[in-house]
């Protein structure tokens, strides 16, 4: 494992991840399997808003 992942203190309330030395958008969870959102990286924030805004929008047009 990377030295990224297991340092405790980019850990922000135990859940988000915000580490500006680290330029991956998706790092991999400190826990489980999976990924977690950068929120240092400006481009992160961006996709995951975008990636929620689409799952909203499939889900809203499904209802009709």
């Amino acid at each position: 494992m990377d030295n990224f992942n297991k340092k405790s203190s980019p850990w922000k309330l135990g859940i988000f991840y915000y580490n500006k030395d680290d330029k991956r958008l998706f790092p991999p969870k400190r826990l489980g399997l999976g990924w977690t959102v950068n929120f240092a990286n400006p481009l992160s924030v961006i996709a995951f808003l975008l990636i929620l805004v689409i799952i909203i929008s499939i889900g809203n047009w499904l209802k009709k």
